[in-house]
C-alpha cells in the first residue's frame, strides 16, 4: 500500500527487452535505498513494482506484458522521469489516501491552464472509471494523490499547487499525455457492498 505522496523523480537509466516483458534500471534522485532490499515494492509512476536488484540509488523491476499493456509503462523509454513511492510502513505519515498500487486504467490530458498559483488539469477517464470519481473524492494520477475540482462525464479536474509541480512529473504533461489512472478503493468497495449479487 502506498499513500500517493512522491517521494522523488528517478530516472529510466535502462532497458532490456526479454521476450514480452522488460526489466529496467531505475536511478533515484534524492531518494536512498540503502534501507531496502529485492523484493520490497516501489510504486513507478503509480504501478506497484518489486524491486529485484538495489545499491544506494538503483533499482531494478521486471515489468510483465500484462502491465506493459495495462500502463502507461508499456510508453516508457531510457530517459523518461517517473515518480517514485516506497510502501507504506507503520510509521509513514498518511498524508494522501490508500493507494494500491494497481493502476485502474489510462487517462489523458485535455487540457491544462493557469489558475493563480496554481494549474488546473483537466483529464479524460476510461468510460468506465467515471462512476469512480468523484468531486472532492481522491485519485491518483501517475500515483499522486490528488483531490477532484470537478466531474462531468468522464472527464475530471484537479489543480496542481507549485509544491506538487515540481516534486512530481506533472510539468512534463502537455494536452494528449497519457497517465496512469488508481481510482479510491472505496468507492469500489462500496459498489461491491450495493451490488446485488453480494
Amino acid at each position: 500500500m502506498f499513500t500517493g505522496i512522491i517521494l522523488d523523480i528517478g530516472n529510466i537509466a535502462n532497458i532490456e527487452s526479454h521476450g514480452n516483458d522488460i526489466r529496467a534500471l531505475i536511478r533515484t534522485q534524492h531518494l536512498s535505498l540503502d534501507a531496502f532490499n529485492p523484493g520490497d515494492s516501489i510504486a513507478v509512476n503509480g504501478v506497484c513494482l518489486t524491486a529485484i536488484e538495489l545499491d544506494q540509488n538503483t533499482f531494478s523491476v521486471d515489468i510483465s506484458a500484462e502491465t506493459l499493456n495495462c500502463t502507461t509503462l508499456g510508453s516508457i523509454a531510457e530517459g523518461s522521469r517517473v515518480n517514485l513511492e516506497t510502501a507504506l510502513t507503520p510509521s509513514t505519515a498518511l498524508g494522501g489516501h490508500m493507494v494500491s498500487g494497481h493502476v485502474d486504467g489510462v487517462g489523458r490530458v485535455e487540457s491544462l491552464d493557469d489558475d493563480g498559483r496554481s494549474t488546473r488539469y483537466e483529464f479524460s477517464a476510461p468510460k468506465a472509471l467515471a462512476k469512480y470519481i468523484a468531486a472532492k473524492g481522491s485519485i491518483a494520477v501517475d500515483g499522486v494523490s490528488l483531490t477532484v475540482n470537478t466531474v462531468a462525464q468522464n472527464h475530471f479536474s484537479v489543480n496542481i499547487i507549485p509544491h506538487t509541480m515540481e516534486k512530481t512529473i506533472f510539468a512534463d504533461y502537455q494536452a494528449g499525455s497519457a497517465v496512469n489512472l488508481e481510482v479510491d478503493i472505496i468507492a469500489r468497495y462500496l459498489e461491491r457492498l450495493n451490488s446485488a449479487d453480494v
